[in-house]
């Protein structure tokens, strides 16, 4: 049987070389196979960490009737809504703020990337429909903005 001590440095060695698969035999014929990385969940089970489902996840939500001739700025993408780019920082806009088409108006993080999501569009911001920290979906209207 091997020696826990041992099997840890090859776990360690897997992680350090990014590897995914690992077999070796001694010449005892003793053999060691180790294999990392997630295999599909079954049916009906809860995902293990690092991957956290939000406790609360709504449908995307149509912007607000009574909001003609604003434009939506929508979510390219699924994960986790940041109006700041720290915890520290002030948003990185607000109500009444001009935008452009580069104007970075929010950050999404998907799978531990932090995506800088643009306006696309020249206006005057009008809503914020998401809050710090909201899982959001692909389409959904984040802001609101008065085109100029």
């Amino acid at each position: 049987m091997i020696d826990p001590k041992n099997l840890k440095a090859l776990v360690r060695l897997m992680v350090e070389n990014d590897l995914t698969e690992l077999d070796l035999q001694d010449a005892q014929g003793e053999r060691v196979a180790l294999k990392r990385g997630r295999t599909p969940a079954p049916a009906l089970t809860v995902p293990t960490p690092p991957l956290t489902i939000p406790a609360t996840v709504a449908p995307p939500a149509a912007p607000p009737a009574g909001d003609a001739g604003l434009t939506p700025i929508k979510s390219p993408i699924v994960g986790t809504f940041y109006a700041a780019a720290s915890p520290e920082a002030k948003p990185l806009v607000a109500v009444g703020d001009r935008v452009g088409p580069e104007t970075v108006v929010c950050i999404i993080e998907a799978m531990k990337v932090f995506n800088e999501i643009k306006a696309d569009a020249s206006g005057v911001v009008e809503k914020i429909l998401a809050s710090n920290g909201q899982a959001v979906e692909f389409g959904q209207p984040l802001f609101l903005i008065r085109p100029t």
